[in-house]
């Protein structure tokens, strides 16, 4: 008994069209599976594989119902970018970690594209000046965008950091943070160049007023004096002290 040949397609999406079959649907859906494999896997979007496949086979399901012979081309001509529109627009409202303007997801789901094709046909990793040719863009754009692809994804803070003989050992342990040190040591280099505007009793009066906190009048029986040359003192001292800071120059302020 002889075998009957395979249906085409194109037989196929005329039963569906004209008569509702839903089992020809079926059988051009699964005939169209490795294109809707190939589409889901285009832009290597890694984590997102489950998702971009049911993406995919939406938007082959929305090609399948609205095609029409007299658009003049055959299906998979129209169900291709169908398919790949559903797929950048899941890309771009789905798997961004971080807020990117919609042109530059766009360009960067463009070179993620290319430097698939291109490593395809090469064998090789191209260079960005080799993607800004494919694409005729400026390489500033493409570097950009290559840049930009970093924020598909994001690590938590709490995920290990280093080797995993670092214990526990989190990214939030790596983030180094604002030492108020820093600002002291800069106070400190800055003093250094005034050690030698006071002679001793002038650096033991302002070490009483503003380390041991003492009155006036207390420093003036500590050290044997009166009040008024407390103040005298303490005034003469701040002014030299005050004029010495403003003649250092930046560079050794801050050295």
């Amino acid at each position: 008994m002889p075998v009957a040949a395979p249906v085409s397609e194109q037989w196929l999406l005329d039963r569906y069209r004209r008569s509702g079959d839903q089992a020809a649907r079926e059988e051009l859906m699964r005939r169209m599976a490795p294109l809707v494999r190939r589409v889901a896997t285009a832009y290597n979007a890694r984590g997102h594989e489950d998702d971009l496949h049911q993406v995919a086979w939406l938007g082959l399901t929305k090609a399948v119902d609205r095609y029409d012979p007299s658009f003049g081309v055959p299906l998979r001509t129209y169900a291709i970018p169908t398919m790949y529109g559903e797929v950048r627009r899941y890309l771009r409202d789905h798997s961004w970690a971080m807020r990117v303007p919609r042109p530059l997801q766009e360009r960067v789901l463009a070179v993620t594209k290319t430097v698939d094709r291109l490593v395809a046909r090469d064998g090789r990793s191209p260079t960005p000046q080799a993607i800004a040719a494919e694409l005729r863009i400026d390489l500033e754009e493409v570097l950009e965008a290559l840049q930009a692809g970093s924020a598909y994804a994001a690590t938590s803070l709490e995920a290990p950091a280093g080797r995993l003989d670092d214990g526990d050992r989190t990214v939030a342990d790596t983030i180094g943070y604002d030492d108020e040190r820093l600002d002291l040591a800069e106070e400190v280099a800055g003093l250094r160049e005034l050690r030698d505007v006071l002679d001793d009793r002038d650096r033991r009066v302002l070490y009483l007023r503003f380390v041991e906190d003492m009155t006036q009048t207390e420093i003036a029986e500590r050290i044997g004096c009166s009040q008024m040359q407390v103040s005298r003192i303490l005034r003469k001292a701040l002014g030299r002290l005050s004029e010495k800071a403003n003649e250092v120059p930046q560079e050794l302020a801050i050295a």
